[in-house]
């Protein structure tokens, strides 16, 4: 294993974010503004003065950008795993789908395969697949995901590489990808549309009106539509661009609801949109209502992307602006292609950087509603499934814990007037699949990867941000865990470089000549995807985790050992922690939301032989491996070994703290995974006693992922891996490229 320097991963990461250069270039118009230094007045924030959100339709996160190097993708070091089915497969990962409807020849086993348009063009624009609340619940499956294209097709498997959307790597190598950005709800594009205009999808702002708000939105026939919905007056709560409007801060959402009207205004299910519109067409009421006024003019009439570029050049850009395409231009699969998206996106840039000045005021944020129902393998952070549900709390039974309320962020006994959710009750909204999501400014060039999490919420809380309007629809749990945006930007001295994007106007009208969609066809046996190698820089984050385990001696038996985890955050955000035990893999998963300062702890019970084996993951390639015999341990003139690892992040040293609780001496080792080429390290414990190895991280940019083992107990393992944050920024993960990992680890191996 080779030790490779921070300078010279610092140097690779300047080269693979330099790695569009092969690309041909942006028009003219746009190079230039890109050029262009960002307004830095003040070095913060505030030199931010206009926020634009464009958000497209239904790609997931592997679905576009798996194979791209330094993002968590398909060689994810700590994929999730699933569990063993006889004859079919064993000891493998959640890069194994499965299909337990197949008939015929159709395979039972499945794992991504590569839509590959340079071959067979067509697959440029295949059809979507089911993606409604009840399959992408089936398919989250409280985190075990172990049966996706089962509920979701065979179609939902398939993958681009840059050869296919090349727009979208050059997007992402120019400014910044954010590779843990999930959509809000387990589900279709109405419900997160909501969360992005509103906070929620079942808004809670008035009190005083009990059970007036004609939601939960659980489905898609509000729309974003003037007439949709099983009430035709709308959802009651309040939506963003209405809170701006009564704040003063100015806002416009530039669509056009006479061409391809698409239902991408999801402010147009909400009452007071119905009513402004009402009042406003086929002529103004005498009623009408200045609000209504101000709605119908700003958030109703067709105003598309020409009228954006014309309030560009007149210095007239509203302080937050929403853009709507349409359906041949939304990269929904289907009604559109990565190619038409593309274009459409190129064609939004044109018009915010048709004047520089404005420019360098700009921030544009591109994501995408929902994943359609394609594969994602991240598994998304979300609050506790309940194992036993009872209103009352001191009843109830979850797999896991929080420290944060979250009784907002569950499907209730309200279904919305949509029975057909009711058997998927008290389970949690989201957060959903892994989305794409881009930041576009002159304050997020160069190539950046940010891994901090995110949802849809993220949007509204950076506008909130910059221009203080507050949304209390967001609930705690959402603020605790999805972060503000503000990491993914340089406001203190922005990065330098113009970066270059290929042309999009011959895909694009070459994706327009396909008149229908197209089946990829699936392969009879599964072939693990490939990510490419090479790092990108990483903003920093706002992490500091901790997991430790510890065996507690029964005080009444052996039978009644058990083992501890204790999970804690001491750094600036919350994360959720995920824990798989591997021994009972058919059981829910366990997570545990830890807010800053805060910790929590909870207790497996051993197989009947004694044995543990619990894995831990979160947020950034956070992982916790812990194994071992607790009845062994328990016994009579055995070691009590445990790990506890902490940093020091001024002296960038990771400490390793080695216990032994037990009767006599404990030899430990430690050992290098990844990143260092150390030879393993013996440290001899005394009884009751304790050491702390130490391991400067520098030279990895923070990465670090060690194994300790103890003499003469076998299956006794501490794996701990992830980075140390300090602060600073960084590099992705360096040792994150190549074949998925289709095979759980093992051991030994």
């Amino acid at each position: 294993m080779k030790t490779i320097n921070r300078r010279q991963f610092l140097r690779t990461a300047a080269t693979a974010a330099g790695s569009a250069a092969a690309l041909s270039a942006l028009p003219p118009a746009i190079a230039k503004a890109l050029s262009i230094a960002a307004n830095d007045r003040t070095g913060t924030i505030q030199d931010v003065e206009h926020i634009v959100l464009l958000m497209m339709e239904n790609r997931g996160f592997d679905h576009y950008f798996g194979s791209m190097n330094g993002v968590r993708g398909f060689a994810d070091r700590f994929p999730i795993p699933v569990a063993d089915v006889p004859g079919l497969l064993q000891g493998k990962t959640v890069w194994y789908q499965r299909n337990d409807n197949a008939t015929g020849t159709s395979p039972r086993l499945l794992s991504m395969q590569h839509n590959d348009t340079v071959l067979n063009f067509p697959l440029m624009r295949t059809a979507d697949t089911v993606h409604l609340y009840p399959d992408t619940q089936n398919g989250w499956d409280h985190g075990r995901m172990t049966n996706w294209p089962q509920y979701k097709s065979n179609a939902s498997m398939v993958y681009y590489t840059e050869a296919d959307i090349p727009f979208q790597f050059a997007l992402a190598n120019a400014f910044t990808i954010c590779d843990a950005n999930h959509a809000s709800f387990f589900g279709g594009t109405a419900p997160n549309r909501t969360f992005q205009w509103t906070g929620t999808n079942h808004g809670r702002d008035d009190p005083s009106k009990p059970g007036v708000y004609n939601g939960p939105a659980v489905e898609n026939s509000y729309g974003g539509t003037l007439t949709g919905g099983t009430i035709k007056s709308g959802y009651t709560w309040t939506t963003y661009p209405e809170r701006l409007e009564d704040a003063g801060v100015s806002w416009r959402i530039y669509q056009n609801l006479e061409i391809e009207q698409y239902g991408m205004n999801s402010a147009l299910g909400f009452k007071s949109f119905r009513d402004a519109y009402n009042a406003s067409v086929p002529t103004v009421s005498p009623n009408r209502t200045p609000r209504q006024q101000a709605i119908y003019e700003k958030g109703i009439k067709t105003r598309d992307v020409d009228l954006l570029k014309a309030d560009v050049l007149a210095g007239l850009l509203p302080s937050v602006s929403w853009v709507c395409p349409g359906s041949s231009t939304s990269e929904h699969p289907g009604a559109s292609s990565p190619a038409q998206g593309a274009k459409y996106i190129s064609s939004v840039l044109d018009a915010l950087t048709s004047n520089p000045d404005v420019w360098s005021k700009t921030v544009l944020i591109v994501n995408f509603d929902e994943n359609d129902g394609f594969f994602d393998h991240a598994v998304p952070p979300a609050p506790p499934s309940y194992l036993t549900y009872s209103p009352d709390p001191a009843v109830a039974v979850f797999a896991g814990a929080s420290t944060v309320d979250v009784s907002d962020d569950y499907l209730g006994d309200d279904d919305g007037g949509f029975p057909a959710v009711d058997p998927y009750k008290h389970r949690p909204w989201g957060l959903g699949p892994r989305v794409p999501m881009y930041v576009i400014s002159p304050w997020s060039k160069g190539g950046w990867v940010n891994s901090q999490v995110f949802d849809h919420t993220s949007t509204i809380r950076f506008v909130e941000k910059r221009f203080g309007v507050v949304e209390p629809n967001i609930s705690p749990w959402r603020r605790a865990v999805s972060g503000d945006l503000t990491s993914c930007f340089n406001f203190a001295s922005p990065n330098e470089g113009t970066p270059v994007l290929p042309d999009t106007i011959a895909l694009d009208a070459r994706s327009r000549t396909l008149t229908r969609t197209t089946t990829p066809p699936i392969a009879p046996m599964p072939v693990l995807p490939v990510q490419a190698g090479g790092t990108k820089p990483s903003r920093a984050l706002p992490y500091e985790l901790h997991a430790t385990s510890v065996v507690v001696p029964g005080t009444t038996s052996l039978d009644a050992t058990k083992v501890r985890l204790t999970f804690a955050s001491t750094g600036a955000s919350a994360a959720v922690f995920h824990v798989y035990d591997r021994l009972n893999l058919t059981q829910v998963p366990r997570r545990y939301t830890v807010e800053p300062g805060k910790q929590l702890s909870d207790q497996w019970t051993p197989s009947s032989t004694g044995s543990y084996d619990l894995w831990v993951l979160g947020p950034n390639g956070f992982h916790r491996h812990f194994t071992g015999n607790a009845r062994r341990v328990a016994a009579a003139g055995q070691p009590n070994p445990s790990v506890v690892v902490s940093y020091d992040t001024g002296a960038q040293l990771l400490l390793v703290k080695l216990v032994n609780s037990g009767p006599v001496a404990a030899t430990f080792t430690l050992t290098a995974n990844a990143y260092y080429a150390t030879t393993p390290t013996s440290y001899r414990v005394v009884a009751r006693g304790e050491t702390v190895a130490t391991q400067l991280l520098a030279a990895s940019g923070g990465w670090y992922d060690f194994t300790v083992r103890v003499d003469g107990q076998a299956d006794f393992s501490r794996r701990f891996a992830g980075r140390m944050e300090t602060g600073v920024d960084s590099i992705s993960d360096p040792a994150m490229s190549g074949t998925a990992v289709g095979d759980q680890y093992r051991l030994g191996t």
